[in-house]
């Protein structure tokens, strides 16, 4: 299995790389993101098989058979080890690891019940063994860069926390993530693990990870690697809760599910179209967004306006507050036909002089529905609100913020003859104070984060400016 760059073109090719190369380099030297030369395709007797796993050896077992497809530069037996320690009770409260709940006409699909009560535990607890692995056999080091809106911040540092050869720097927005989530990273005080908080958005977190990433030289000199989605080997590990909740909501494989995905950087359910691209028997994807709505306006209209930070809304499901969704450019490299080009004049070009593009008179804008099967809508903070009211009435459950916009808009979505798996994105814990605006009690509070609000605190204030960023990195490295 070779990987190739979404902007790889015949006049400027990227090397064909195996998977522990770009496991380690997150973005392409183009700027272009990693993709498989080709999805393995599963036949009808090896999703039976992989059902059977499923169902008589559990989580672990059938992470190593979907994986094994995509990496074949880490022996059979070391990398079903690292998928076995990785997917344990132990670690995600359930020997199902994802199990689904029904709630009326829809099923959710248990993804927070790791180390930081999020789904990004899914990935980043495999991802954190497989670094650790493959600096092991490499005898080298890696200094992660990251950009965190929420959750995969805290689930970085859990999963890197204490590892050999790795140290952790990882960017928020300032005074944007719930009170939680920023007690959960900058509670750490483990050495390897650095924070600093942005006075900005997220998406200038995000713009200065690229912007050292595309730094080839200080890159190369520092060892920089990522952990966002923007690395293959986290959005590939999600591709396997996708086929976990299929066999769980089915009895056969002739059947079909949809699911609904709440949304900011397309990561989740850019692992749902890999998982439909492979041959699961996926109907539709719905993307479920909040106020900052740009994936739903261009599944809608067929235009892709990012915004800037000022027309960037604060909102109640803050993980979601993206307006450049940095794993989009996966899917339109595949709805374009893998056209390279295309991809660095949309991606690399368009949005940096215009902020947009349009491709609602492109034939291929049709096929995002026909063909690859999206769907989209958004939901408000009274949506949010109602729903969480709803939920809970019915069904005495509670949801966090962003799990209420995908089930306010998978409703919208759902039919009758096909089960609907709305994804869970993290407890409630984490967003307290609107489950109390909401239902006028709090959540429940695991007792291992009983009272981390009142922790002391290590965080680096600083600008959005890269070079500042650098010289941190710099002077932390060594």
């Amino acid at each position: 299995m070779f990987y190739v760059s979404t902007r790889q073109t015949s006049s400027n090719p990227t090397d064909r790389k195996k998977f522990c190369e770009i496991l380690l380099e997150g973005l392409a030297p183009d700027g272009g993101l990693y993709l498989p030369e080709s999805y393995p395709q599963v036949t009808p007797a090896t999703l039976e098989a992989w059902r059977r796993v499923y169902s008589t050896q559990g989580y672990g077992a059938l992470a190593f058979e979907i994986l094994s497809l995509y990496i074949d530069d880490i022996p059979a037996d070391d990398l079903k080890a690292i998928c076995l320690k990785t997917y344990t009770e132990a670690v995600f409260g359930t020997p199902e690891i994802v199990p689904l709940r029904k709630l009326g006409n829809i099923y959710l699909e248990a993804l927070s019940n790791g180390p930081t009560l999020a789904f990004k535990d899914m990935a980043m607890q495999l991802l954190g063994n497989l670094f650790e692995y493959e600096l092991a056999r490499r005898g080298e080091e890696l200094n992660i860069l990251g950009a965190t809106s929420g959750d995969t911040g805290s689930a970085a540092e859990y999963a890197m926390r204490g590892k050999k050869g790795v140290r952790v720097f990882m960017t928020s927005p300032a005074g944007r993530m719930s009170p939680f989530q920023q007690a959960q990273m900058f509670s750490l005080m483990d050495v390897n693990i650095h924070n600093i908080a942005v006075e900005g958005v997220f998406d200038d977190c995000q713009d200065i990870v690229k912007a050292v990433s595309n730094d080839l030289a200080f890159k190369r000199k520092h060892k920089i690697g990522t952990v966002n989605s923007i690395n293959w080997a986290r959005l590939l590990a999600q591709v396997v809760y996708y086929f976990a909740g299929y066999f769980q909501a089915t009895k056969s494989n002739s059947e079909k599910v949809s699911f609904t995905v709440p949304s900011g950087n397309f990561g989740n359910v850019c692992a749902g179209h890999v998982a439909r691209m492979m041959g699961l028997p996926i109907d539709k994807l719905v993307v479920a967004t909040n106020e900052n709505d740009v994936l739903d306006e261009f599944f809608r209209t067929g235009v892709y306006r990012v915004r800037g930070s000022a027309d960037t809304h604060e909102t109640s499901s803050p993980s979601m507050d993206i307006s450049k969704a940095s794993n989009f450019e996966r899917f339109v490299f595949d709805l374009l036909g893998r056209d390279g080009a295309r991809i660095k004049a949309l991606f690399g070009d368009a949005l940096n002089t215009q902020g947009r593009f349009v491709l609602s008179a492109d034939p291929t804008f049709k096929q995002a529905a026909t063909r690859f099967g999206f769907r989209s809508g958004k939901s408000t903070h009274a949506d949010r609100l109602a729903t969480i009211r709803d939920v809970y009435k019915q069904f005495g459950t509670m949801i966090d913020t962003h799990t209420a916009d995908g089930v306010k808009v998978a409703r919208e979505h759902v039919e009758e003859s096909v089960p609907m798996i709305v994804l869970e994105t993290a407890l409630p814990i984490k967003f307290a104070e609107t489950i109390v605006e909401a239902l006028g009690q709090p959540p429940h509070r695991p007792a291992q984060f009983e009272c981390i609000e009142d922790l002391p605190k290590r965080v680096q204030l600083m600008p959005a400016d890269v070079q500042q960023v650098k010289a941190y990195i710099t002077a932390h490295c060594a």
